[in-house]
C-alpha cells in the first residue's frame, strides 16, 4: 500500500509538481491551497507525511503546526520555508517539525528528506506499537511464588541499570522475552527501540545481516544500503532469543561489539558506533555447550553480567490460577465472552498438571477453553483431552502390581479391537458390578472419580 503524503501549499504550481513528482516516486498525493482546507483533509484521514509551506493565506504553517499538536499525535511533518528563513525553521522543529527545506528546492533533495522522514516516521510507530503491547504483557509478569518475586525484585534493579547486558534463561514458554522488554520498558531507554531477533530461527550469514546490516553491493542481492537492528536500535535495547544456537564466527563479532561499542556492516569497512543494551536469553545450559567448543567463554562472561532465571511453571504451585485468571480476563475481552470463574475440578487439573510448555502452554490451554464454553465457567471438559489424561495417569495410585490377568477366556475377533473399544466395554461393566455407583466403579478399575467421570462422558454414558 502506497504511503500517503499531504502537501499544503498555497501555490497552485508548486503542488501540481510536487504531486506529479511524488506520484512518479510511488507515493499517494493529496493537495490543500490553505491551513483551512489542511485541516478538513486530516479529519478524514491522517497521512503518513505533511509537506506544509509557511506561507499560507489566514493562517501560517507555524501556526497550523502548533494547533496540530504533532508530538503528540505522531505527525510526521516536513516545513517548506522562504531562503534564509532560519528562526521560521528553528521555531518549526521546536513546534515537532520532524526537518525543513527551504525555497527553491529541488525534486532529488525533497525526496531525500521525504524518505528519510518517513524511514523515521515507521520506526517511530514501530516503537509505539511495541510499548502499547509490552505495556500490557508487561502485566503478564505476575506470580506471588518466592522465585517470581525474586525474578521481579531483579528486574526492577537492572532496568535501572542503563547499560548492563543481562542473560535470561528458562524452559521455552516461560515468558524470557517478557521479561526483557519489562527490563526495557522499566529502564531510561523505554522510549526508544526494543528489537528482537531469534537466532535460531536464521542461518549464520543472514543473522549477520538482520544485525548489522550490509553495504549495497556486498552480496548479488543487495540492492541497497541496509541498516541492521543494532543501527535502528541505537539508544535503545537489542534482545537475542535462544542466543545458545548462535554460530562461533557470529559470537566473535557480537564479542566485539559488546567490548567496543562498534561494528561494520556486511560489506563495510566503516566502523559504526552504537550505544545499546544487550539483553540476550536461552533455553540451553551453555555451561555445557561451553565445555564441548560451542560457545565461547569469554562471551559468556559478557553476557551474564547479571543472569535471571525464569522458573518452569510446574514449580510456581497457584501461580497457574493467577495466570489463567488473567488470560481470561484478556480472552473475555479478545472473544466477546462473559466467563469468569474456572470451577474447582478444573483448577484442581491446572495445578497437577505439569506444563512442559510452560505459560506459553497455559495460555493456549485458556484460549481453547475460552472459545468451546458459551456460559459462565471454565469445566473440566473444555481443557484438551490430552492433559486430562496426563493428569489422570499422574494420579493413578502407584505400588506393586497386581497378579496378572487371565486373558484365556477372551477373544479379539478377527476384525480388530482398539484399546478405545476395550476401555469404554470396561467402564460399562465396572458400572453393572457396582451397581451404577461411580465412586465405587472408579475403585474397581483404580482410577480417580474425576478421571472416571470425564471418561463417561467421552462415551456417552452421562
Amino acid at each position: 500500500m502506497a504511503q500517503k503524503i499531504l502537501v499544503i501549499d498555497d501555490e497552485k504550481l508548486i503542488r501540481w509538481t510536487l504531486e506529479q513528482h511524488l506520484v512518479k516516486e510511488g507515493y499517494e498525493v493529496v493537495t490543500a491551497e490553505s491551513a483551512e482546507k489542511g485541516l478538513e483533509l486530516l479529519t478524514e484521514d491522517v497521512p503518513d507525511l505533511i509537506l506544509l509551506d509557511n506561507r499560507l493565506p489566514e493562517m501560517t504553517g507555524l501556526e497550523l503546526l502548533e494547533k496540530l499538536n504533532v508530538q503528540e499525535r505522531g505527525l510526521m511533518v516536513i516545513m517548506i520555508t522562504a531562503y534564509g528563513m532560519v528562526e521560521t525553521a528553528v521555531k518549526a522543529l521546536k513546534l515537532g517539525a520532524y526537518d525543513y527545506i527551504s525555497k527553491p528546492f529541488n525534486l532529488d533533495e525533497i525526496t531525500f528528506v521525504i524518505k528519510k522522514a518517513l524511514e523515521a516516521g515507521s520506526l517511530r510507530t514501530q516503537v509505539k506499537q511495541l510499548r502499547k503491547e509490552s505495556s500490557a504483557q508487561v502485566d503478564a509478569i505476575m506470580g506471588e511464588c518466592d522465585d517470581m518475586v525474586k525474578v521481579k525484585n531483579l528486574i526492577r534493579k537492572i532496568a535501572r541499570s542503563d547499560a548492563t547486558t543481562v542473560l535470561i534463561q528458562g524452559e521455552s514458554g516461560t515468558g524470557k522475552e517478557l521479561v526483557a522488554k519489562a527490563i526495557h520498558y522499566g529502564s531510561a531507554r523505554a522510549d526508544k527501540p526494543f528489537m528482537a531477533i531469534n537466532c535460531a530461527a536464521l542461518p549464520v550469514n543472514l543473522l549477520e545481516t538482520e544485525l548489522m546490516g550490509h553495504e549495497k553491493g556486498a552480496f548479488t542481492d543487495a540492492k541497497a544500503t541496509k541498516k541492521g537492528l543494532f543501527e535502528l536500535a541505537d539508544g535503545g535495547t537489542v534482545f537475542l532469543d535462544e542466543i545458545g544456537d548462535m554460530d562461533m564466527s557470529m559470537q566473535a563479532k557480537l564479542l566485539r561489539m559488546l567490548e567496543e561499542r562498534i561494528f561494520k556492516r556486511v560489506g563495510g569497512v566503516k566502523d559504526i558506533r552504537v550505544d545499546v543494551r544487550l539483553v540476550s536469553a536461552t533455553n540451553q545450559e551453555l555451561s555445557k555447550a561451553m565445555s564441548e567448543g560451542k560457545f565461547r567463554k569469554d562471551l559468556f562472561y559478557r553476557l551474564q553480567v547479571v543472569p535471571i532465571v525464569v522458573p518452569p511453571l510446574r514449580n510456581r504451585g497457584r501461580d497457574v490460577i493467577l495466570l489463567a485468571y488473567h488470560f481470561i480476563n484478556y480472552f473475555s475481552q479478545e472473544c466477546h465472552k462473559n466467563i469468569h470463574r474456572i470451577t474447582r475440578e478444573a483448577e484442581d487439573i491446572l495445578l497437577a498438571y505439569t506444563w512442559p510448555g510452560n505459560v506459553r502452554e497455559l495460555k493456549n490451554v485458556i484460549e481453547r477453553a475460552m472459545i468451546l464454553e458459551v456460559e459462565s465457567e471454565i469445566q473440566p471438559e473444555h481443557l484438551p483431552q490430552e492433559l486430562l489424561d496426563s493428569v489422570a495417569d499422574a494420579a493413578a495410585p502407584a505400588g506393586v502390581l497386581g497378579a496378572p490377568i487371565s486373558l484365556d477366556g477372551f477373544i479379539i475377533p478377527e476384525s480388530g479391537l482398539s484399546i478405545e473399544d476395550v476401555e469404554h466395554a470396561l467402564v460399562r461393566k465396572s458400572l453393572d458390578m457396582a451397581n451404577g455407583n461411580q465412586t465405587k466403579a472408579a475403585q474397581l478399575l483404580k482410577m480417580p472419580r474425576d478421571a472416571f467421570r470425564r471418561r463417561m462422558k467421552r462415551f456417552g454414558l452421562i
